[in-house]
């Protein structure tokens, strides 16, 4: 990886782009940033704050064909699911990979079946990182020996679902226990809560589906962090995984975590070992 594109320039972005700069070797050769027109000058700012040391050259684009005008050798969305809708296609038929941290949005099975259509035409990769939750190699293996269930458990402080449907369902603001608001399917959960659902979408696509992966959501006045938790059982053993993260500075929907998992991806693509 000598050439980097990356969708946003928010608190995911930041993340990731100053884990690079302090982890990589050498330079890179080029950064690209793709934002909305409001954000073209804190994206040079952030370019300009990283500076030469991290990529000999910068650019921000707000249109994807100037993007990939500029030849990256991948791109990282770090944006939203309205970025992943409208870049996703352009960028893998033009035989760019692609890391998708909004992996909620491949909740819409029309996206979904249009962007691996995508990555095939153009012999790219639809890439999806472990975003905020660990245990997807795991997951991953286990499903090849046959997997009876997946049940996921997203627990967060009330601050973090204001903005969501919960508010219509709980006071957040005068909880005094934790609340179940949410229990249904991952492809239910990630189309009512897009911007908190993200790991659920994650497990279901690692795993039995969208459609199989049972899903409870909490808000939780007695604690600080973002936790995630998962048990599963199949053929080849059970087990359950648990994740307490610190939600991002920026955007308490967000989990700390989702911005060094892209970090990690692409810091492989870049190193003689990946691991």
């Amino acid at each position: 990886m000598k050439r980097l594109g990356v969708i946003g320039c928010g608190g995911i972005a930041d993340v990731v782009l100053t884990t690079l700069a302090r982890e990589l070797a050498a330079p890179l050769d080029h950064v690209s940033l793709l934002v909305q027109p409001q954000s073209a000058a804190k994206a040079q700012a952030l370019l300009r704050r990283l500076g030469p040391t991290f990529a000999k050259t910068g650019s921000v684009h707000i249109d994807v064909v100037a993007l990939l005008a500029d030849k990256p050798d991948v791109v990282a969305e770090c944006a939203s699911h309205v970025a992943v809708r409208d870049h996703g296609d352009a960028i893998l038929r033009s035989g760019c990979d692609l890391v998708v941290i909004s992996i909620g949005s491949l909740s819409d099975e029309g996206l979904y079946e249009r962007l691996v259509a995508a990555a095939k035409a153009g012999r790219a990769h639809l890439v999806l990182p472990s975003g905020a939750i660990g245990g997807i190699d795991a997951l991953a293996a286990a499903r090849l020996s046959g997997l009876d269930s997946v049940v996921y458990t997203g627990r967060k402080p009330p601050k973090a679902w204001k903005g969501t449907p919960a508010e219509t369902l709980l006071a957040l603001d005068a909880l005094a226990e934790p609340a179940v608001f949410f229990e249904g399917s991952a492809r239910k959960a990630a189309a009512d809560y897009p911007f908190n659902a993200n790991v659920a979408a994650t497990l279901a696509i690692a795993g039995i589906g969208l459609d199989n992966t049972q899903v409870r959501l909490v808000a939780d006045p007695g604690i600080l962090r973002n936790v995630h938790e998962f048990t599963v059982s199949s053929a080849c053993g059970d087990f359950t995984m648990k994740l307490e993260g610190r939600p991002s500075p920026a955007n308490p929907k967000t989990s700390l975590m989702a911005g060094y998992s892209v970090a990690r991806e692409l810091i492989n693509r870049a190193s003689p070992m990946v691991i």
